[in-house]
């Protein structure tokens, strides 16, 4: 039987070891920009996770890793971290190059117990991570303005756990957060620098594209064979 009790407690403690400032210096600029993105297979016995990294400033795939494992975990919510991190590792972990910032599809400290899965795998690897999510786990905002690039702060009981932006006209926003080794205002910076007109910036654009071979990932593979 799964403790949950046990991995929320877990959740406490590591929140409270995220760093929640820039852990590089004001002239930062990074030469690879990674993103990661986890999904799953066959009834959700197989976990996929997918990194791309990104050369800085042309946002060109440098490299890419996929890896799949069975799901270690079932599903259980504000606990989905335990279920993708060991796939995102074993990912991770085929990588030749080293990205300097990495973005992850999912929350940062816009959770419940402020460990969503790009706190928990930033402090894993620990390189600086924003959490970069389609969706809100909890906090509450104001409208968002409908013109690219407003944004709205991500508040909980008295907190900014995150930025909410719109990243693309007629799209949902995105919920920004920091993950590790960054601060709200550089995480909103560096996913605004990483936008090309899509709703996603290209760093998880990319890892989305790379988990689920969209056809834009294949065109750009086709070329490049």
């Amino acid at each position: 039987m799964i403790d949950t009790k046990a991995l929320r407690q877990e959740q406490r403690e590591k929140a409270g070891q995220v760093i929640r400032q820039d852990a590089f210096p004001a002239s930062f600029t990074p030469k690879f920009i990674a993103g990661a993105d986890v999904g799953f297979e066959n009834s959700g016995t197989v976990t996929r996770a997918a990194i791309a990294v990104l050369h800085y400033p042309t946002l060109e795939l440098a490299e890419y890793q996929l890896a799949k494992m069975e799901t270690v975990l079932p599903y259980i919510p504000g606990l989905l971290s335990f279920r993708e991190y060991p796939a995102l590792m074993a990912a991770w972990q085929k990588l030749s190059l080293q990205p300097d910032l990495l973005m992850v599809d999912g929350q940062g400290i816009a959770h419940p117990r402020r460990f969503g899965i790009a706190s928990h795998f930033g402090l894993l690897v620990d390189v600086p991570t924003i959490g970069v999510a389609k969706s809100r786990l909890c906090g509450e905002h104001e409208p968002v303005g409908e013109v690219v690039g407003s944004h709205q702060p991500l508040m909980d009981h008295g907190e900014q756990i995150g930025i909410v932006l719109r990243s693309k006209k007629r799209c949902n926003p995105l919920y920004i957060s920091v993950g590790h080794k960054v601060s709200i205002r550089s995480a909103l910076f560096w996913v605004e620098q990483c936008m090309r007109g899509y709703k996603l910036p290209e760093p998880t654009r990319w890892a989305d594209a790379i988990a689920s071979n969209r056809l834009f990932f294949r065109q750009t593979m086709q070329k490049i064979l």
